[in-house]
């Protein structure tokens, strides 16, 4: 008998799940999810952004560090351009001593200003100096007009000069009592603080003269601030402005005459009321009682003896024979006088009694035109309270003192006796 086939339940088979042989086999549990067109843009976008995004960033890092390699460059060069500007601005020429008295011109650019520095020995470099100035700020500040500049000065230091620049380096000058203004003048040359021919200039500009109130009367109109200079101690910039240094010293003058006058107000009083003297012909003979005394305690006796003289009836000539007025005159007017051709500095009988020298008080009677030097106050209240004496002469005795006398035979026996002392 023959064997029945075994019936094969559905899903037996491995050929199918129905029992029909190439059935498809079914699908996992994890697809069967299903796809929307949505989500399958989604899908693709998500697998672009990570191709798309990388090369930007990239990009956006390569400019970054580029821009900051820029940056970290101009800071170098600006950090190297401030330190050459600093490092020359310290450079100091060699300095000899030399001073450039100097009327700077208005308008110059930074190349002209170099140009003439470096043609006047200020700078070695003009093409560098150009440079400096550019990066300084250029030459609008520069003041136009005189300056004293010197050599050794820094490039920084040239720039204070040339702007009159609040804090530059100061100098203090000491003027002494009996200096004129000829001396003061080489003084703050010296001491680099005004140009001698500048302050010269100055101290006689008559505009000048009268904004200050200097009176400037006089015989044969002598006209400057001498007198007026006050002798003491100042502290000024360098390359100051002559103008501004004699206005400083008329304003002490006038501080300092405004209480000698009020402590001798009745000798000024009595020299109004018998010679018609005011403040210019006080400070005149206080000029000449400053050249003559060397004793602190003689001024007021040599102070009565030059009164004496302008007001004692018996002394006809008038004649102060002063050899320190003559000696002024070969100072500031050396081209009116032929015996101050040859002049070597010390009294001659030629110098002193040339009549062609208009401060000669042995050719001319009276006072001179005006002061022949800066007195100190000394000398000023010696004139405004002189010794009571008739003393008409007096002759060096030796140790800077004086012998005075009435007559002019106990003046020439002092004479003889100081001759004889002195000779070998």
């Amino acid at each position: 008998m023959g064997v029945r086939p075994r019936a094969s339940r559905p899903g037996n088979r491995r050929t199918g799940g129905d029992g029909a042989q190439g059935s498809p086999p079914r699908e996992p549990p994890s697809s069967t999810r299903k796809t929307t067109p949505a989500r399958r843009a989604r899908g693709a976008a998500g697998q672009r952004a990570p191709t798309s995004r990388r090369p930007a960033q990239a990009r956006l890092k390569r400019r970054r560090a580029l821009l900051l390699g820029l940056a970290g460059a101009l800071v170098a060069a600006a950090a190297a351009l401030v330190a050459l500007v600093i490092g020359y601005g310290r450079m100091r020429t060699p300095d000899r001593g030399r001073v450039v008295e100097i009327n700077w011109p208005d308008g110059l650019d930074t190349d002209d200003a170099a140009a003439l520095l470096a043609a006047e020995g200020l700078v070695e470099s003009e093409r560098a100096m150009a440079l400096y100035l550019r990066a300084t700020g250029g030459t609008e500040a520069f003041v136009p007009g005189p300056h004293l500049l010197f050599e050794g000065a820094t490039p920084r230091e040239l720039r204070q000069l040339l702007t009159r620049a609040e804090g530059r380096p100061t100098a203090r000058i000491t003027i002494p009592e009996g200096f004129s203004r000829f001396d003061i003048a080489t003084r703050l040359e010296k001491l680099r603080i005004a140009g001698r021919k500048t302050f010269l200039a100055a101290t006689a500009d008559g505009a000048l003269l009268d904004a200050l109130g200097i009176e400037r009367g006089g015989a044969v109109g002598a006209e400057s601030a001498e007198g007026y200079l006050f002798p003491a101690t100042y502290d000024f910039p360098l390359d100051s402005d002559a103008r501004d240094v004699a206005k400083r010293l008329v304003a002490e003058a006038d501080r300092r005459w405004s209480t000698l006058a009020a402590q001798g107000k009745d000798g000024l009083a009595a020299l109004q009321a018998t010679l018609g003297w005011g403040r210019r012909e006080v400070l005149t003979l206080a000029s000449i009682v400053e050249k003559e005394a060397v004793v602190e305690e003689e001024r007021p006796l040599i102070a009565s003896v030059f009164l004496n003289r302008l007001l004692d009836p018996t002394f006809r000539s008038r004649r102060l024979q002063s050899d320190a007025t003559a000696l002024y005159g070969c100072v500031a007017w050396p081209e009116e006088a032929p015996s101050c051709v040859e002049w070597g500095g010390k009294p001659t009988p030629a110098v002193v009694r040339d009549p062609s020298n208009r401060y000669s008080t042995y050719a001319h009677p009276g006072l001179p035109p005006g002061p022949i030097a800066n007195p100190g106050a000394p000398s000023i209240a010696a004139v405004l309270a002189p010794a009571a004496t008739k003393y008409l002469y007096f002759v060096a005795a030796g140790g800077g003192r004086h012998r005075f006398s009435e007559s002019l035979d106990e003046h020439n026996d002092a004479v003889r006796k100081r001759r004889d002392a002195t000779s070998p």
